[in-house]
């Protein structure tokens, strides 16, 4: 590990433009010699154009099989304080709701326990914590289980499930998909921790056909909420809207599938 920051000319490509970029946020944490040989070691991927972590044996925490994913570099010796860099992912709520105590209290322990970079959240929703040692996982799962946390599913099993705000705070969401999802969670929690599957599995839960979750590309069991009852029209507001300019006709008849809607007139 350098005393300072390693010079990146090619992860400095990736701060320009508008655009967020990871580059930023990990040299706010470069204080850290974790995320200093971490720069150093991404940028020597960049240059070689060859990725330096490597599948060096399985982690994890005592009677669980799952929930952290092991990861070493295969430079140990010239970026040493990532030599080994797990990730651990936490179940993250349904929703994704968090309370702003909830965020303090998982960002302390990881601030103490690992790198202090997160990842929020992973495709499959986990709440992600990039970075730590062989040596701080039993210390991490501690202190996360003690403050009402677990931890949530990787590997070959039932891995962790997700769903959208649904009814909480989305007026499309035609069933509770936090409920479901909750329920879900609950009933699988020994596939969710313990790989017995040939491969994973994902469920997630979708409110309505817009499946803001990406339930379709990103689950094998997409639950999606879909209305079973007569369209319901408000005659009134669509005359409003003619009114002010909108084509109703080729914006909304038109563009239906089934072909079966069309503007009435109302003299």
């Amino acid at each position: 590990m350098s005393e300072k920051t390693p010079p990146t000319p090619l992860l400095d490509e990736l701060e320009k433009g508008p655009w967020p970029s990871f580059v930023k946020e990990l040299k706010k944490e470069a204080h850290r010699p974790m995320v200093q040989d971490l720069l150093g070691l991404l940028e020597r991927s960049y240059e070689e154009r060859v990725g330096h972590w490597k599948h060096g044996g399985l982690v994890g925490v005592m009677g669980y099989g799952g929930g952290v994913i092991g990861r070493y570099s295969d430079l140990p010796t010239e970026f040493p304080a990532c030599s080994e860099f797990h990730t651990v992912r936490v179940n993250q709520p349904a929703g994704l709701f968090y309370t702003s105590d909830a965020l303090r209290e998982l960002c302390d322990i990881w601030d103490r326990t690992g790198s202090g970079l997160t990842n929020m959240h992973g495709s499959t929703g986990d709440l992600v914590l990039l970075g730590t040692t062989t040596d701080k996982l039993e210390p991490i799962f501690a202190e996360l289980t003690a403050k009402g946390w677990d931890l949530g599913g990787s590997g070959s099993d039932m891995r962790t499930p997700s769903c959208c705000v649904g009814m909480a705070r989305c007026e499309w969401s035609c069933y509770d998909t936090m409920n479901a999802c909750y329920d879900i969670t609950q009933e699988f929690q020994d596939e969710l921790h313990r790989p017995m599957f040939p491969y994973k599995y994902k469920m997630k839960f979708a409110g309505c056909p817009n499946d803001c979750v990406a339930s379709i590309a990103r689950s094998d069991c997409s639950v999606i909420g879909t209305w079973k009852d007569d369209i319901q029209v408000d005659a009134k507001a669509v005359t409003e809207y003619a009114k002010n300019g909108v084509d109703v006709q080729g914006e909304i008849c038109d563009r239906c599938p089934t072909a079966l809607h069309e503007v009435g007139r109302q003299d």
